[in-house]
Protein backbone atom coordinates (compact mmCIF):
# COMPACT_ATOMS: atom_id res chain seq x y z
CA UNK A 1 0.00 0.00 0.00
CA UNK A 2 1.34 3.16 -0.85
CA UNK A 3 0.06 6.54 1.20
CA UNK A 4 0.30 10.13 0.19
CA UNK A 5 0.00 12.34 3.06
CA UNK A 6 -0.37 15.16 0.89
CA UNK A 7 -1.79 13.94 -2.27
CA UNK A 8 -4.75 13.64 -3.65
CA UNK A 9 -5.95 10.64 -5.92
CA UNK A 10 -5.10 11.46 -9.37
CA UNK A 11 -7.60 12.91 -11.75
CA UNK A 12 -9.19 10.07 -14.02
CA UNK A 13 -8.18 7.32 -11.22
CA UNK A 14 -12.17 5.84 -10.84
CA UNK A 15 -13.72 6.84 -8.02
CA UNK A 16 -15.79 3.57 -6.04
CA UNK A 17 -19.21 5.57 -7.02
CA UNK A 18 -18.30 5.39 -10.65
CA UNK A 19 -17.22 1.43 -11.12
CA UNK A 20 -19.72 -0.86 -11.03
CA UNK A 21 -20.22 -3.41 -8.08
CA UNK A 22 -20.76 -7.10 -7.77
CA UNK A 23 -23.33 -7.55 -5.10
CA UNK A 24 -21.35 -9.38 -2.52
CA UNK A 25 -24.01 -11.29 0.15
CA UNK A 26 -25.41 -13.64 -2.52
CA UNK A 27 -26.46 -17.31 -2.78
CA UNK A 28 -23.65 -18.57 -4.32
CA UNK A 29 -21.36 -16.17 -1.41
CA UNK A 30 -23.46 -18.20 1.40
CA UNK A 31 -22.21 -21.96 0.28
CA UNK A 32 -19.11 -21.21 -1.49
CA UNK A 33 -17.28 -18.31 -0.90
CA UNK A 34 -14.05 -19.06 -1.54
CA UNK A 35 -15.18 -18.95 -5.30
CA UNK A 36 -16.31 -15.34 -5.03
CA UNK A 37 -13.30 -14.44 -3.71
CA UNK A 38 -11.31 -15.92 -5.93
CA UNK A 39 -13.53 -14.87 -8.69
CA UNK A 40 -13.17 -11.26 -7.85
CA UNK A 41 -9.43 -11.36 -7.05
CA UNK A 42 -8.50 -12.21 -10.65
CA UNK A 43 -11.10 -9.93 -11.92
CA UNK A 44 -9.79 -6.82 -9.78
CA UNK A 45 -6.70 -7.63 -8.01
CA UNK A 46 -6.18 -7.15 -4.12
CA UNK A 47 -8.95 -4.95 -3.59
CA UNK A 48 -12.92 -5.07 -5.25
CA UNK A 49 -15.53 -2.79 -5.51
CA UNK A 50 -18.63 -4.59 -4.25
CA UNK A 51 -22.09 -3.80 -3.38
CA UNK A 52 -23.11 -4.58 0.79
CA UNK A 53 -27.15 -4.24 0.53
CA UNK A 54 -27.32 -1.59 -2.16
CA UNK A 55 -24.03 0.51 -0.44
CA UNK A 56 -20.34 0.36 -2.37
CA UNK A 57 -17.52 -0.55 -0.56
CA UNK A 58 -13.81 -1.61 -1.45
CA UNK A 59 -13.52 -5.29 -0.17
CA UNK A 60 -9.62 -6.18 0.53
CA UNK A 61 -9.05 -9.71 -0.28
CA UNK A 62 -5.41 -10.01 -0.21
CA UNK A 63 -3.05 -11.01 2.69
CA UNK A 64 -0.51 -8.12 2.92
CA UNK A 65 -3.64 -5.51 2.21
CA UNK A 66 -5.94 -6.96 5.13
CA UNK A 67 -3.08 -6.64 6.92
CA UNK A 68 -2.03 -3.03 6.54
CA UNK A 69 -5.67 -1.56 6.91
CA UNK A 70 -5.72 -3.66 10.30
CA UNK A 71 -2.56 -2.13 11.46
CA UNK A 72 -2.36 1.76 9.84
CA UNK A 73 -5.06 3.15 12.26
CA UNK A 74 -3.81 6.73 11.47
CA UNK A 75 -5.03 6.08 7.66
CA UNK A 76 -7.84 3.55 8.48
CA UNK A 77 -10.28 4.92 11.08
CA UNK A 78 -12.65 2.94 13.08
CA UNK A 79 -15.60 5.72 13.60
CA UNK A 80 -18.44 5.90 11.20
CA UNK A 81 -18.57 9.62 11.11
CA UNK A 82 -15.17 9.42 8.52
CA UNK A 83 -17.74 7.77 6.09
CA UNK A 84 -18.08 10.54 3.14
CA UNK A 85 -21.53 8.70 1.46
CA UNK A 86 -23.19 8.55 5.31
CA UNK A 87 -21.97 12.40 5.89
CA UNK A 88 -23.32 13.48 2.88
CA UNK A 89 -26.83 11.54 2.98
CA UNK A 90 -26.10 9.06 0.01
CA UNK A 91 -27.26 5.85 2.25
CA UNK A 92 -30.61 3.71 2.07
CA UNK A 93 -32.62 5.28 5.04
CA UNK A 94 -33.34 1.40 6.38
CA UNK A 95 -29.52 0.59 5.60
CA UNK A 96 -29.70 -2.48 8.07
CA UNK A 97 -25.59 -2.43 8.97
CA UNK A 98 -25.33 1.43 9.88
CA UNK A 99 -27.38 0.92 13.11
CA UNK A 100 -24.69 -0.62 15.13
CA UNK A 101 -21.64 1.56 13.89
CA UNK A 102 -23.46 4.57 15.18
CA UNK A 103 -23.05 3.14 18.52
CA UNK A 104 -20.54 5.19 20.37
CA UNK A 105 -18.28 2.25 21.92
CA UNK A 106 -14.63 1.36 21.84
CA UNK A 107 -14.48 -0.77 18.75
CA UNK A 108 -15.61 2.92 16.98
CA UNK A 109 -13.38 4.89 18.79
CA UNK A 110 -10.07 6.27 17.30
CA UNK A 111 -6.69 7.54 18.54
CA UNK A 112 -6.70 8.65 22.06
CA UNK A 113 -10.36 8.33 23.00
CA UNK A 114 -9.58 4.15 21.52
CA UNK A 115 -6.43 3.82 23.76
CA UNK A 116 -7.83 4.58 26.85
CA UNK A 117 -11.11 2.41 26.76
CA UNK A 118 -8.73 -0.03 25.39
CA UNK A 119 -6.35 0.51 28.15
CA UNK A 120 -9.50 0.09 31.14
CA UNK A 121 -11.04 -3.35 29.24
CA UNK A 122 -7.64 -4.92 29.25
CA UNK A 123 -7.52 -3.74 33.07
CA UNK A 124 -11.04 -5.01 34.07
CA UNK A 125 -10.34 -8.43 32.14
CA UNK A 126 -6.90 -9.34 33.41
CA UNK A 127 -8.02 -11.02 36.29
CA UNK A 128 -10.16 -13.18 34.43
CA UNK A 129 -7.24 -14.04 31.67
CA UNK A 130 -4.96 -15.36 34.69
CA UNK A 131 -5.53 -19.15 35.16
CA UNK A 132 -3.68 -18.61 38.21
CA UNK A 133 -6.31 -16.44 40.10
CA UNK A 134 -8.72 -16.32 41.91
CA UNK A 135 -11.57 -15.19 39.26
CA UNK A 136 -9.21 -16.70 35.96
CA UNK A 137 -9.52 -19.81 38.43
CA UNK A 138 -13.42 -19.94 39.01
CA UNK A 139 -13.74 -19.05 35.15
CA UNK A 140 -12.04 -21.73 33.71
CA UNK A 141 -13.76 -24.43 36.36
CA UNK A 142 -17.27 -22.40 35.75
CA UNK A 143 -16.65 -22.79 31.58
CA UNK A 144 -15.34 -26.21 32.14
CA UNK A 145 -19.13 -27.39 34.07
CA UNK A 146 -21.17 -25.75 31.90
CA UNK A 147 -19.42 -27.64 28.74
CA UNK A 148 -19.70 -31.20 30.80
CA UNK A 149 -23.56 -30.27 31.89
CA UNK A 150 -24.50 -29.76 27.81
CA UNK A 151 -22.30 -32.71 26.51
CA UNK A 152 -24.12 -34.55 28.58
CA UNK A 153 -27.65 -33.40 27.83
CA UNK A 154 -26.60 -33.76 23.95
CA UNK A 155 -25.54 -37.04 24.63
CA UNK A 156 -28.61 -37.77 26.14
CA UNK A 157 -30.91 -36.24 23.62
CA UNK A 158 -29.35 -38.03 20.57
CA UNK A 159 -28.21 -41.53 21.72
CA UNK A 160 -25.66 -43.54 20.08
CA UNK A 161 -27.49 -42.74 17.16
CA UNK A 162 -28.50 -39.36 15.67
CA UNK A 163 -27.71 -35.82 14.69
CA UNK A 164 -26.09 -33.12 16.85
CA UNK A 165 -26.22 -29.47 15.88
CA UNK A 166 -22.83 -28.57 18.01
CA UNK A 167 -23.86 -24.92 17.31
CA UNK A 168 -27.39 -24.62 18.82
CA UNK A 169 -26.98 -27.65 21.34
CA UNK A 170 -23.48 -26.94 22.50
CA UNK A 171 -21.40 -23.71 21.74
CA UNK A 172 -24.61 -20.99 21.83
CA UNK A 173 -25.86 -22.23 25.41
CA UNK A 174 -22.25 -22.56 26.33
CA UNK A 175 -21.15 -18.79 25.46
CA UNK A 176 -24.63 -17.63 26.65
CA UNK A 177 -23.73 -19.29 29.85
CA UNK A 178 -20.12 -17.83 30.58
CA UNK A 179 -22.11 -13.98 29.16
CA UNK A 180 -23.97 -14.02 32.33
CA UNK A 181 -21.49 -15.71 35.05
CA UNK A 182 -18.64 -13.53 33.38
CA UNK A 183 -20.50 -10.16 33.76
CA UNK A 184 -22.06 -10.93 37.35
CA UNK A 185 -26.01 -11.02 35.79
CA UNK A 186 -28.30 -11.31 38.33
CA UNK A 187 -30.95 -14.72 38.42
CA UNK A 188 -33.89 -12.75 37.73
CA UNK A 189 -32.12 -10.42 34.52
CA UNK A 190 -30.03 -13.26 33.57
CA UNK A 191 -32.64 -15.28 32.27
CA UNK A 192 -34.62 -12.70 31.00
CA UNK A 193 -31.11 -11.00 29.11
CA UNK A 194 -30.40 -14.92 27.89
CA UNK A 195 -33.64 -15.74 26.30
CA UNK A 196 -33.13 -11.93 24.18
CA UNK A 197 -29.38 -12.97 23.39
CA UNK A 198 -30.83 -16.05 21.60
CA UNK A 199 -33.51 -14.39 19.83
CA UNK A 200 -31.18 -11.21 18.55
CA UNK A 201 -28.68 -13.77 17.43
CA UNK A 202 -31.29 -16.20 15.15
CA UNK A 203 -31.76 -12.60 12.67
CA UNK A 204 -35.42 -13.33 12.76
CA UNK A 205 -38.63 -11.39 13.34
CA UNK A 206 -37.85 -10.87 17.11
CA UNK A 207 -34.55 -9.78 16.59
CA UNK A 208 -34.98 -6.39 16.41
CA UNK A 209 -37.32 -5.80 19.47
CA UNK A 210 -34.78 -8.00 21.45
CA UNK A 211 -31.94 -6.09 20.87
CA UNK A 212 -33.45 -3.03 22.31
CA UNK A 213 -34.19 -4.82 25.44
CA UNK A 214 -31.01 -6.72 25.32
CA UNK A 215 -28.94 -3.39 25.12
CA UNK A 216 -31.81 -1.99 28.36
CA UNK A 217 -30.90 -5.03 30.10
CA UNK A 218 -27.51 -4.24 30.28
CA UNK A 219 -27.95 -0.65 31.22
CA UNK A 220 -30.16 -2.13 34.51
CA UNK A 221 -26.78 -4.87 34.59
CA UNK A 222 -24.49 -1.44 34.68
CA UNK A 223 -26.64 0.56 37.64
CA UNK A 224 -27.01 -2.89 39.90
CA UNK A 225 -23.36 -3.33 39.91
CA UNK A 226 -22.87 0.08 40.37
CA UNK A 227 -24.45 -0.27 43.51
CA UNK A 228 -23.42 -3.66 44.56
CA UNK A 229 -20.08 -4.68 43.05
CA UNK A 230 -18.92 -8.00 42.98
CA UNK A 231 -16.16 -9.93 41.29
CA UNK A 232 -17.09 -9.91 37.68
CA UNK A 233 -15.98 -7.81 34.37
CA UNK A 234 -19.32 -4.85 35.20
CA UNK A 235 -17.90 -4.05 38.42
CA UNK A 236 -14.09 -4.15 37.49
CA UNK A 237 -14.74 -2.20 34.49
CA UNK A 238 -16.70 0.18 36.40
CA UNK A 239 -13.34 0.09 38.96
CA UNK A 240 -10.97 0.97 36.08
CA UNK A 241 -13.24 3.66 35.12
CA UNK A 242 -15.74 4.95 37.38
CA UNK A 243 -16.38 7.91 34.86
CA UNK A 244 -18.38 5.68 32.82
CA UNK A 245 -21.83 5.83 32.96
CA UNK A 246 -24.74 3.76 33.00
CA UNK A 247 -25.31 4.17 29.57
CA UNK A 248 -22.10 3.83 28.25
CA UNK A 249 -20.52 1.05 30.11
CA UNK A 250 -23.80 -0.54 28.61
CA UNK A 251 -23.29 -0.30 25.20
CA UNK A 252 -19.72 -1.47 26.41
CA UNK A 253 -21.13 -4.62 27.72
CA UNK A 254 -23.92 -5.27 25.25
CA UNK A 255 -21.15 -4.95 21.97
CA UNK A 256 -18.99 -7.55 24.28
CA UNK A 257 -21.74 -9.93 24.46
CA UNK A 258 -22.64 -9.88 20.92
CA UNK A 259 -19.03 -10.52 19.73
CA UNK A 260 -18.46 -13.18 22.76
CA UNK A 261 -21.16 -15.20 21.42
CA UNK A 262 -21.11 -14.64 17.99
CA UNK A 263 -17.03 -14.63 17.30
CA UNK A 264 -16.15 -16.72 19.83
CA UNK A 265 -18.82 -19.07 19.42
CA UNK A 266 -18.03 -19.67 16.17
CA UNK A 267 -14.37 -20.45 17.05
CA UNK A 268 -15.37 -22.78 19.38
CA UNK A 269 -17.63 -24.65 16.88
CA UNK A 270 -15.02 -24.32 14.18
CA UNK A 271 -12.05 -25.82 15.94
CA UNK A 272 -14.29 -28.58 16.88
CA UNK A 273 -15.24 -29.08 13.19
CA UNK A 274 -12.11 -29.20 12.24
CA UNK A 275 -10.70 -32.03 15.21
CA UNK A 276 -13.94 -34.30 13.69
CA UNK A 277 -13.04 -33.49 9.94
CA UNK A 278 -9.82 -34.69 10.85
CA UNK A 279 -7.58 -31.97 10.82
CA UNK A 280 -4.38 -33.31 11.59
CA UNK A 281 -2.40 -29.74 12.98
CA UNK A 282 -5.36 -29.53 15.04
CA UNK A 283 -5.27 -32.72 16.17
CA UNK A 284 -2.32 -32.76 16.62
CA UNK A 285 -2.17 -29.41 19.18
CA UNK A 286 -4.74 -31.00 20.93
CA UNK A 287 -2.85 -34.33 21.89
CA UNK A 288 -0.07 -32.05 22.60
CA UNK A 289 -1.70 -29.39 25.33
CA UNK A 290 -1.41 -26.53 22.69
CA UNK A 291 -5.13 -25.64 23.28
CA UNK A 292 -4.89 -21.79 22.30
CA UNK A 293 -2.77 -23.03 19.14
CA UNK A 294 -5.33 -25.83 18.37
CA UNK A 295 -7.67 -23.00 18.18
CA UNK A 296 -5.50 -20.69 16.24
CA UNK A 297 -4.62 -23.07 13.45
CA UNK A 298 -8.03 -23.98 12.93
CA UNK A 299 -8.69 -20.25 12.41
CA UNK A 300 -6.47 -20.31 10.17
CA UNK A 301 -8.68 -22.57 7.82
CA UNK A 302 -12.16 -21.46 9.29
CA UNK A 303 -12.05 -18.09 10.54
CA UNK A 304 -14.65 -17.28 12.98
CA UNK A 305 -16.13 -14.68 10.58
CA UNK A 306 -15.67 -13.77 7.06
CA UNK A 307 -15.25 -9.80 6.66
CA UNK A 308 -14.10 -7.78 10.25
CA UNK A 309 -15.94 -4.26 10.67
CA UNK A 310 -15.25 -1.65 8.41
CA UNK A 311 -12.84 0.94 8.18
CA UNK A 312 -12.58 4.55 6.76
CA UNK A 313 -10.04 6.12 4.52
CA UNK A 314 -8.54 8.88 6.75
CA UNK A 315 -7.08 10.44 3.46
CA UNK A 316 -6.37 9.42 -0.24
CA UNK A 317 -4.76 6.20 -0.55
CA UNK A 318 -3.59 3.83 -2.71
CA UNK A 319 -4.48 0.25 -1.99
CA UNK A 320 -3.82 -2.82 -4.42
CA UNK A 321 -4.82 -1.62 -7.70
CA UNK A 322 -7.03 1.23 -6.99
CA UNK A 323 -7.04 4.64 -5.54
CA UNK A 324 -9.10 4.83 -2.39
CA UNK A 325 -10.91 8.43 -1.56
CA UNK A 326 -10.93 10.13 1.65
CA UNK A 327 -13.91 9.18 3.54
CA UNK A 328 -14.86 5.83 1.71
CA UNK A 329 -15.19 2.41 3.84
CA UNK A 330 -13.38 -0.95 3.16
CA UNK A 331 -14.17 -3.92 4.12
CA UNK A 332 -11.34 -6.09 5.33
CA UNK A 333 -11.89 -10.09 4.51
CA UNK A 334 -9.96 -12.31 7.12
CA UNK A 335 -11.20 -15.50 4.95
CA UNK A 336 -9.72 -13.92 1.62
CA UNK A 337 -6.72 -13.31 3.67
CA UNK A 338 -6.48 -16.26 4.84
CA UNK A 339 -6.96 -18.09 1.57
CA UNK A 340 -4.33 -15.93 -0.18
CA UNK A 341 -1.91 -16.56 3.11
CA UNK A 342 -2.42 -20.55 1.89
CA UNK A 343 -2.27 -20.31 -1.50
CA UNK A 344 1.59 -18.73 -0.91
CA UNK A 345 2.69 -21.92 0.69
CA UNK A 346 2.05 -20.63 4.08
CA UNK A 347 1.32 -24.22 6.01
CA UNK A 348 -1.11 -24.34 9.13
CA UNK A 349 1.08 -26.59 10.61
CA UNK A 350 2.86 -23.60 13.05
CA UNK A 351 1.00 -20.35 13.44
CA UNK A 352 3.86 -19.19 15.90
CA UNK A 353 3.59 -15.29 15.83
CA UNK A 354 5.79 -14.27 12.99
CA UNK A 355 5.51 -11.34 9.95
CA UNK A 356 3.54 -13.70 7.98
CA UNK A 357 0.68 -15.34 9.97
CA UNK A 358 -2.89 -15.89 10.34
CA UNK A 359 -5.09 -12.40 10.39
CA UNK A 360 -7.39 -14.40 12.91
CA UNK A 361 -5.81 -15.46 16.22
CA UNK A 362 -7.18 -16.03 20.08
CA UNK A 363 -5.99 -14.79 23.24
CA UNK A 364 -5.63 -11.05 24.24
CA UNK A 365 -6.01 -7.93 22.14
CA UNK A 366 -3.06 -8.03 19.75
CA UNK A 367 -3.56 -4.13 19.51
CA UNK A 368 -2.44 -3.81 22.76
CA UNK A 369 1.54 -2.70 22.98
CA UNK A 370 1.73 -5.47 25.45
CA UNK A 371 0.79 -8.56 23.43
CA UNK A 372 2.82 -10.11 20.97
CA UNK A 373 0.83 -10.55 18.03
CA UNK A 374 0.14 -7.28 16.45
CA UNK A 375 -1.40 -9.41 13.14
CA UNK A 376 -4.36 -10.19 14.86
CA UNK A 377 -7.83 -8.29 15.26
CA UNK A 378 -8.58 -10.45 18.17
CA UNK A 379 -10.51 -8.46 21.15
CA UNK A 380 -9.48 -8.89 25.01
CA UNK A 381 -11.94 -12.15 25.91
CA UNK A 382 -10.75 -14.46 28.39
CA UNK A 383 -9.26 -17.02 26.69
CA UNK A 384 -10.23 -20.10 29.01
CA UNK A 385 -13.77 -19.52 27.24
CA UNK A 386 -12.11 -21.27 24.17
CA UNK A 387 -9.78 -23.10 25.29
CA UNK A 388 -12.09 -25.09 27.62
CA UNK A 389 -14.67 -25.37 25.73
CA UNK A 390 -13.24 -27.00 22.93
CA UNK A 391 -11.04 -29.42 24.72
CA UNK A 392 -13.95 -30.94 26.98
CA UNK A 393 -16.16 -32.58 24.01
CA UNK A 394 -12.94 -34.50 23.09
CA UNK A 395 -12.72 -36.89 25.90
CA UNK A 396 -16.23 -37.16 27.10
CA UNK A 397 -18.58 -37.35 24.44
CA UNK A 398 -19.23 -40.30 22.01
CA UNK A 399 -18.28 -40.45 18.84
CA UNK A 400 -19.85 -38.42 15.72
CA UNK A 401 -19.15 -37.58 12.45
CA UNK A 402 -19.81 -34.40 10.92
CA UNK A 403 -21.83 -33.93 8.17
CA UNK A 404 -19.55 -31.16 7.02
CA UNK A 405 -22.45 -28.38 6.42
CA UNK A 406 -22.23 -25.36 9.38
CA UNK A 407 -22.05 -27.57 13.08
CA UNK A 408 -24.65 -30.28 12.21
CA UNK A 409 -23.23 -33.64 13.19
CA UNK A 410 -24.09 -37.26 12.73
CA UNK A 411 -23.70 -39.24 16.22
CA UNK A 412 -22.53 -43.24 15.22
CA UNK A 413 -21.72 -46.30 16.86
CA UNK A 414 -18.24 -46.56 17.24
CA UNK A 415 -16.28 -46.59 13.53
CA UNK A 416 -13.07 -46.49 13.40
CA UNK A 417 -13.00 -43.15 11.79
CA UNK A 418 -15.12 -41.65 14.78
CA UNK A 419 -12.48 -43.22 17.02
CA UNK A 420 -9.45 -41.69 15.10
CA UNK A 421 -11.14 -37.81 15.37
CA UNK A 422 -11.61 -38.01 19.00
CA UNK A 423 -8.13 -39.64 19.54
Amino acid sequence: METHPFAAAPAGSPSLESLPVEPLLTSEFDVDPGSVYERLRSTYGPVAPVGLMGVPAWLVLDYREVLEVLRNESVWRRDVRHWRARAEGRLPKDWPLLAGYEVRQTMFFDDDEHRAARLSHHSAMRPFQDGHSPEGWELRAAVARYADELIALLAAESGTTGFADLAAQYTRPLLLMVTTKLFGCPVELGDEMVMDLWRMLDGGPDAGPATGRVHGAMTRLAAHRRSRPGEDLTSYMLLSDPTLSDEQLGRELFMNAVYLNDITGNMVCNTLLEVLRGNATVRRSLSDGQFGEAVNRAALVNPPTANLCFRFAGRDVRLGNFWVRAGDIVSPSVAAAHRDLLAVGFSPSSTRPSAHGPIWRGGPDPTSARAPRANSPGRSSPRPSGASSTTSPTPNSPCHRTSCRGGRGRWCGDCACCRSAMS
